[in-house]
């Protein structure tokens, strides 16, 4: 395998992460009937970072993904689990 089909391959594989972690958040949001301003105060985060992370266009550091789990009241993996999308 070449290193640049390896690189083409991750950075697609990552991309697909974030879109469907930007997904998860808004659906689990949305299921809460909660808006950015309410999860941004419930897991201490900007409410412009918030909609940042919705709309993919800003990556989470992992800190930041526990913070939003945490607020959902959920795992970090099952927040990381796109399996039910």
């Amino acid at each position: 395998m070449s290193r640049n089909y390896y690189n083409n391959y991750m950075n697609n594989y990552c991309k697909e992460i974030s879109k469907n972690l930007a997904l998860k958040i808004k659906l689990e949001r949305v299921k809460r009937s909660w808006s950015q301003e309410q999860l941004s105060e419930y897991c201490n985060l900007n409410k412009n970072t918030i909609g940042k992370i919705e709309r993919n266009q800003m990556s989470p550091t992992i800190e930041t993904v526990a913070q939003i789990a945490y607020a959902f009241e959920m795992d970090i993996r099952a927040l990381l689990d796109f399996s039910n999308m």
